[in-house]
């Protein structure tokens, strides 16, 4: 005799024999509905059984309802039929059926996705993993506690750039509304939205550092300096980690110390140019009755007064740039005009270090959008760093170009050249290497306005260098009639069309800011 052969019962077969019952039970009872209305209507003497209108009106009623209630059923218990596959994959049992997606707009709608997730994280515990609870509970706590006792804030951000936790110490603003955000200020350099957008975009992981990052202007109560570092994973629940380092106490003094230089300079503007002027009248009313010795005493007179008149100018515009007050007007003007405007002064600083200046700037360039005293600043400082930088004997070259929308200009040099290090730092306030500390007279923040000045106008700046080879630095600036029409309609200021340019280091030998 044949022995029939049977399986264990599998969660899987039970919504199969449950769909079949119902449905031959809501097909059973409205055929019985039915027969029952049209029994009514008969024996009411409102219609005769050989009547075919009655046929068909009873027909139609009985298949639209059956069509309704069949509809409804499958409606109603979708979300149940939907656990029910979860249980059966949370349970590892075969089968062909796909697994529910938590994420599905309509769940998330009317709250289905939470119970999905909850079935699979319980899913996922082993009985090890429950005993162990309370004792992660624990070490959760500790960690909390120790990480909001620390002055290093710590954040965490989900793919979306929503912040999943932020310790103590993590500047965190809460808008009106209740939404936490970062209070940063990421004035020289990329923000973190955009890094953020960078890396969906190109990166599976990667790490990037700000420096000298803080949550308030110069001079508003409860101003804070971090230097950040920013993890990003991509696919990890915790996407991004952010730590922020809380370099106040060190960054702080600088801060005071160019707030003070700043008024400083600003007092000595004023003798400044006056020492400036009479030494024009000394070269002018003189110059034929000097000795070439003289003559030469008086153009390094002239240098140096232009150079400290630099570093003045230098100091009072990073105090600007830094309380963001640096605002310029920008007209029509070309290069080689504002270059006229510096060319002397060039002209003398080259020839007191015993270097030479090759300008090919062509006139018939399109107009640029510009302000020419702060695009003359920045000419004079790559220039002056050019000759600073040269060998005695050097050649500093200028040149100009058109490329697509914006006028290019460069500053090449044939001298010491940098090393990647030094290159990707270049433009941070106050940076000065070790090797052109012991060497070089500066103040450390000359690059910072020019990238300052050259971003304010819509532009760029970048410099390729390499150790004993020189460095050419190079900055754009809008041609003018492709922003004209922004310009006129906003009184010539810079604010509507700035294009803060996201800024990387490529293969340790170029920035681009």
């Amino acid at each position: 005799m044949a022995v029939k052969s049977s399986r264990p019962a599998m969660a899987r077969d039970f919504w199969p024999r449950f769909e079949k019952i119902f449905t031959w039970g809501i097909i059973s009872a409205q055929l019985l509905v039915t027969m029952v209305i049209g029994g009514a209507l008969i024996i009411a003497d409102v219609f005769s059984i050989t009547d075919v209108a009655f046929l068909l009106t009873l027909f139609t009623v009985c298949f639209a309802s059956l069509a309704v209630n069949l509809i409804a059923f499958y409606l109603i218990t979708e979300p149940f039929k939907n656990v029910l596959n979860a249980i059966v994959h949370a349970a590892g049992e075969p089968t062909s059926t796909p697994l529910p997606n938590p994420n599905s707009t309509s769940y998330a709608r009317i709250g289905f996705k939470k119970v999905l997730q909850t079935i699979y994280e319980l899913s996922g515990k082993s009985e090890s993993e429950e005993a162990t609870d309370t004792k992660d509970t624990a070490r959760r706590e500790l960690l909390e506690r120790a990480l909001n006792s620390t002055t290093t804030g710590v954040a965490i951000l989900n793919h979306n750039g929503k912040i999943l936790y932020a310790n103590a110490a993590a500047p965190i603003h809460v808008t009106p509304k209740g939404i936490e955000e970062f209070q940063l200020n990421f004035i020289h350099d990329k923000t973190l939205d955009q890094w953020l957008e960078e890396c969906e975009t190109h990166e599976v992981h990667a790490q990037y550092t700000w420096r000298r990052v803080s949550n308030k202007l110069p001079g508003e109560e409860g101003r804070r300096i971090f230097d950040i570092i920013a993890s990003y994973q991509k696919g990890s629940s915790a996407e991004v980690v952010l730590t922020f380092i809380d370099y106040t106490d060190e960054y702080t003094p600088e801060e005071e110390e160019l707030n003070f230089i700043a008024f400083a300079a600003h007092e000595l503007r004023g003798p400044i140019t006056v020492i400036r002027g009479y030494l024009d009248v000394l070269d002018d009313e003189l110059s034929a009755d000097l000795q070439n010795d003289q003559k030469e005493l008086l153009a390094r007179l002239t240098v140096s007064a232009s150079r400290l008149s630099s570093y003045i100018n230098n100091i009072l515009n990073a105090s600007r740039y830094d309380r963001r007050h640096l605002k310029v007007h920008l007209v029509e003007d070309t290069v080689a005009d504002i270059y006229a405007t510096i060319a002397d002064d060039m002209q003398l600083r080259a020839n007191s270090q015993q270097r030479l200046l090759d300008v090919q700037i062509p006139t018939n360039l399109p107009t640029v959008a510009a302000d020419r005293g702060s695009i003359g600043e920045v000419l004079g400082n790559l220039i002056d760093n050019g000759i600073k930088y040269s060998h005695e004997g050097g050649t500093v070259h200028v040149t100009a170009e058109t490329k697509g929308e914006f006028i290019e200009v460069s500053v090449r040099d044939e001298g010491i050249g940098m090393p990647g290090n030094v290159v990707s730092n270049l433009f941070h306030k106050f940076y000065r290497s070790h090797r052109s500390r012991e060497t070089v007279a500066g103040t450390g923040i000359g690059l910072y306005i020019c990238k300052a000045f050259v971003e304010s106008h819509g532009g760029e700046i970048s410099v390729r260098s390499a150790e004993g080879q020189g460095s050419t630095f190079t900055f754009s600036l809008p041609i003018y009639s492709t922003v004209a029409d922004k310009l006129l309609s906003g009184d010539n200021a810079n604010e509507d069309f700035i294009r803060k340019k996201e800024g990387w280091i490529k293969n340790h030998s170029m920035y681009r800011g």
